[in-house]
């Protein structure tokens, strides 16, 4: 069974920094993508950043400059490093995977969440 599990959240003030990890655990053939996840309360879980297997990235425009996500294939984790953090970057983030538990099956896979707060 695949897990993944985040850590690293917490509460930061504005222009601060933080660092998100997620590791992949448990049996399976391989990672496609990981990418990060966040939701506001109120709000829709967005797309914050992903990660192929290949190295490329996508970023939302709001975090673009800001944030950087990276991927260490050997360890099968997918890291945020969050930088100029601001209030509104508050949110719940998930680390998500797309990984293949067999050669032939796959599957979303999601973490359980790590809270973000960015206050004065």
């Amino acid at each position: 069974q695949v897990q993944l599990v985040e850590s690293g959240g917490g509460s930061v003030q504005p222009g601060g920094s933080l660092t998100l990890s997620c590791a992949a655990s448990g049996s399976f053939f391989r990672i496609v993508a990981m990418g990060w996840y966040r939701q506001a309360p109120g709000k829709e879980r967005e797309l914050v950043a992903r990660v192929n297997s290949g190295g490329g990235t996508e970023y939302a425009d709001s975090v673009k400059g800001r944030f950087t996500i990276s991927r260490d294939n050997a360890k099968n984790t997918v890291y945020l490093q969050m930088n100029n953090l601001r209030p509104e970057d508050t949110a719940v983030y998930y680390c998500d995977g797309y990984i293949y538990e067999t050669m032939k099956t796959w599957d979303q896979y999601w973490g359980p969440g790590t809270q973000v707060t960015v206050s004065a």
